[in-house]
């Protein structure tokens, strides 16, 4: 079995993915933050250049619904050394959708169709593809599965939910098996919910022949999760560590204060990742609280030490 870290953005950058790497690891791809524009800014070339990249493998994902953009893109990508590039046609954000980005694309299948035949067509660059099965009804996923069989695609990542559902309701798996049926000749990776062990089999009784789980915000809540599920038939499963969580919370804390220009943004990018780690300990709702107010790094600070000091970790971690 492949893990693959999935990109969220603001959350998993070159920063958090060197840290989670070296504390705990288990991951064998992950995928950078979406890529909008041929006009990269500093904060989008900083998450593929070669040299924050070291000793893992990235893929660029990005966020085109014109293929002259999208070509653009995979250009420059490629003079930084990259063979792949990942389409997003999976974000489910309304700003995203509204403009035919993302999962949006997916409402006008002709149009995708077109873009696809251009892009496979002219790209330097292999591409894989992230996909929802549709806007509002399943019934969308098999024609769309269809515009997919027509290309060459490195590998389809798919997480069975609707546009509409954004990250509610329970995934439709039986999407992902119709995939599977309909596209033997092209890789697949599952996304969607894999948050346990215990859903981890559930995915594995449904679909015994998957061969690549992407993962995100099930990683985020518990940072030692693949490392578990590549344990899931041993007969002593790793547990997370505080003190490792600690390490690993201070690594990313002073690499972005030593980034980002004062403390405010610092901590806009900790308080959102602690939306999730604050997952990883038992009766933590009130540290959180305080480490949502912190207006400062001594606030911050002192709140985070009050939660490794005084909460003991999850059942489930």
């Amino acid at each position: 079995m492949k893990f693959y870290l999935a990109p969220m953005e603001g959350i998993t950058t070159y920063l958090y993915r060197n840290a989670y790497s070296r504390y705990f690891g288990g991951i064998d791809k992950y995928f950078t933050p979406f890529i909008a524009s041929p006009k990269m800014n500093r904060r989008e070339q900083n998450e593929i250049l070669p040299e924050h990249n070291q000793s893992l493998t990235v893929v660029p994902q990005i966020l085109a619904n014109r293929s002259e953009e999208f070509l653009k893109i995979t250009k420059k990508i490629a003079e930084y050394g990259y063979t792949t590039v990942n389409l997003n046609l999976g974000c489910p954000s309304g700003t995203v959708t509204a403009r035919k980005r993302g999962a949006g694309f997916l409402s006008v299948p002709d149009e995708l169709d077109r873009f696809l035949y251009e892009i496979y067509e002219r790209s330097p660059l292999k591409i894989s593809v992230k996909t929802r099965i549709g806007i509002s009804s399943v019934d969308e996923w098999e024609p769309i599965l269809d515009i997919y069989r027509k290309y060459p695609l490195e590998e389809l990542i798919i997480h069975p939910r609707l546009q509409k559902e954004l990250y509610k309701f329970t995934p439709h798996k039986e999407a992902y098996l119709t995939a599977a049926a309909k596209l033997s000749e092209i890789p697949l990776c599952y996304n969607g919910d894999i948050t346990s062990l215990k859903g981890y089999s559930e995915l594995l009784d449904t679909a015994p022949r998957t061969e690549r789980v992407m993962i995100g915000r099930g990683i985020l809540k518990n940072p030692l999760l693949a490392v578990q599920l590549k344990a899931a038939e041993s007969a002593e499963q790793p547990t997370l560590k505080k003190e490792t969580l600690k390490a690993f919370h201070d690594e990313l804390f002073e690499g972005y204060a030593a980034q980002m220009a004062g403390e405010t943004p610092t901590l806009f990018k900790m308080k959102d990742l602690w939306t999730y780690l604050s997952e990883s300990f038992a009766a933590s709702d009130r540290h959180l609280k305080k480490i949502r107010k912190a207006s400062g790094y001594a606030e911050y600070k002192a709140a985070v030490n009050s939660i490794f000091r005084e909460c003991e970790l999850a059942a489930h971690v």
